[in-house]
């Protein structure tokens, strides 16, 4: 039975169903689940939110009136009570009100191209409400947020790696879906709590937005864009600020990402040619997720940057980036980041996996090529962070150099290249 309570009525035991107000105004990463913690209980109660709905069918319910003469025998009665909870009941409660476990990157990659093709029909959708002049539901956009902030939880390697393997006619869409992930990632490196990484999340999703006024036949020329063209691609930040204005669920902060994220902390952004610190620090996240996305992904005019070498790239563009968000982004990523070729000190080519987050210059590999016998190898996957591992990374490697124009299925089998698309 659903029943809708006070918050200041809300006790361990109970079954949290909705939460009133938006939901980037709560601290949780669910709306629904049990209390099971003292923080969890004290973080509710100070969250602002005034009433909630509980389901007693799934937790305790609304405690029974007492008077002054049964508080003392129900204050006794309390241990026994808590005691009788059974342990699947407690196993519940610990799981849901803990961030998912981590999972193997096989496990994830499957669920994240469930994602991705989630998160394209969904910004495709916005893209055609904004074309037909409809107002836009950003809220409605919540629970794909949720499902990708839970993937990056789980395993950050799947969704981000996944995400950046888009064809160029998919750039436009699949580029929100990326730079949602990356913002999340980068919102976890920076210890981020769970409300403000949901609205990273949701700022990346929609930070392109204006592009649905953008022509397409200027999207997606491949050639260089004329200066007038160019002032139109530029006009997406106003475009998409506007229509989020008109929106349900958008923070400011959503749409100052929106309207910023082309801002540079050395100045000679767009459109209001900020600097320093009057650039927000999700504006000046969405501006790293932004470019890295960008540099790293096929688009009708040129093949995308090896991920490593986007990273060496970007770390030398002077005024571009905030250097403590830049670090952060880099820690979230690896140095080698997932897709990256690298070489070998035995002489053989792999392309990275996945990463340890304690030793980032040890990711886990798979090699496939000698440089010495200058032939394939048998596909081998590598830890370098093991103990027994006796190879190392002694650099970058071009793919184009070498004439490697299929490292995606080193990553990902063909079933779940095809799941994403």
């Amino acid at each position: 039975m659903l029943k809708r309570i006070p918050v200041s009525h809300v006790r361990l035991g109970m079954h949290v169903h909705k939460l009133d107000g938006a939901w980037l105004d709560h601290p949780f990463w669910r709306t629904r689940f049990r209390l099971g913690s003292e923080a969890d209980l004290a973080m509710l109660r100070s969250s602002g939110v005034s009433h909630c709905w509980i389901d007693t069918h799934l937790g305790l319910d609304v405690a029974a009136p007492s008077h002054d003469a049964t508080v003392a025998a129900s204050a006794a009665d309390a241990p026994r009570c808590a005691a009788a909870a059974s342990a699947e009941a407690v196993s519940r409660t610990l799981a849901a009100t803990s961030p998912p476990p981590p999972a193997s990157m096989d496990e994830e990659v499957r669920r994240a191209a469930r994602i991705c093709k989630s998160g394209r029909e969904a910004v495709v959708g916005l893209f055609a409400q904004a074309r037909m002049g409809r107002a836009l539901d950003a809220e409605s956009c919540l629970p794909l947020v949720a499902e990708i902030v839970d993937s990056i939880a789980r395993q950050p390697a799947a969704l981000i790696g996944l995400a950046r393997l888009k064809t160029a006619d998919d750039y436009t869409y699949m580029h929100s879906v990326a730079v949602c992930a990356l913002m999340v990632a980068l919102g976890r490196q920076l210890g981020m709590d769970d409300a403000a990484c949901r609205e990273a999340g949701l700022a990346g999703l929609m930070h392109d937005l204006g592009k649905a006024l953008v022509p397409l036949t200027i999207l997606n020329k491949p050639g260089r864009l004329t200066d007038a063209e160019f002032e139109q691609v530029r006009r997406h930040t106003l475009h998409g600020h506007r229509l989020l204005l008109d929106s349900r669920g958008a923070s400011e902060a959503v749409l100052d990402v929106c309207l910023h994220h082309h801002e540079r902390p050395g100045g000679g952004g767009y459109p209001d040619a900020l600097s320093g610190h009057q650039v927000s620090r999700l504006a000046r996240m969405g501006a790293v997720c932004d470019v890295y996305d960008a540099i790293t992904s096929n688009r009708p005019y040129k093949s995308g940057w090896d991920p490593a070498e986007s990273l060496a790239r970007m770390a030398s563009w002077s005024g571009q980036f905030a250097p403590d968000v830049f670090q952060a982004f880099v820690r979230s990523l690896g140095i080698y980041p997932t897709g990256s070729l690298v070489r070998l000190a035995s002489g053989r080519l792999a392309v990275v996996l996945e990463q340890n987050p304690q030793a980032l210059v040890s990711p886990v590999v798979r090699v496939f090529y000698s440089t010495r016998s200058e032939m394939p190898v048998p596909l081998r996957r590598i830890d370098l962070s093991a103990a027994s591992c006796n190879d190392r990374i002694v650099g970058r490697e071009d793919p184009q150099r070498w004439g490697f124009r299929h490292l995606d299925e080193l990553l990902f089998d063909d079933d779940v290249l095809r799941r994403a698309r």
